[in-house]
């Protein structure tokens, strides 16, 4: 499994690490970032890359523990963020996945990771694989840092 390729406007296009952890996602992630918003041209803000560490984290963690497995990881960069597609190997979509976003009532150890993706992200969309499975992309903005 690869994250998507993407393009470095001064080197092309480069091979993305196997993902197939959180970890490694949110690493991945935070490279694009790096690459597309350099400190020489713009840089972002700090919490906007926090938000889409989050985003990612529980996107994979999803896919990984409800999921049946991570089967890809995309992160492409947009003039105004990132749009991170995550694929499983589940049809199930989240009974939460188009809910308000709110947090659950008391603490039972899981139920945080939609209602923060819900409200960190835009443009969340599910779509079943046709062979199988399930990918859910997101759109999470980011924000040029003031001088």
């Amino acid at each position: 499994m690869r994250a998507a390729e993407h393009t470095d406007h001064t080197e092309g296009t480069r091979a993305a690490p196997p993902v197939t952890t959180a970890a490694a996602a949110r690493a991945y992630a935070r490279s694009v970032v790096r690459e597309v918003w350099s400190p020489e041209s713009r840089t972002v803000r700090d919490e906007d890359v926090i938000d889409l560490l989050l985003v990612v984290s529980e996107l994979v963690t999803n896919a990984i523990r409800h999921g049946a497995g991570l089967a890809g990881f995309d992160v492409l960069p947009a003039p105004q963020g990132i749009r991170l597609a995550v694929h499983d190997n589940s049809q199930v979509v989240p009974d939460v996945a188009y809910g308000p976003g709110v947090l659950p009532v008391g603490h039972h150890g899981n139920g945080y990771g939609w209602p923060l993706i819900i409200r960190l992200a835009r443009e969340i969309a599910i779509e079943l694989r046709p062979g199988g499975g399930k990918t859910i992309s997101v759109f999470v903005p980011l924000r040029e840092a003031s001088a």
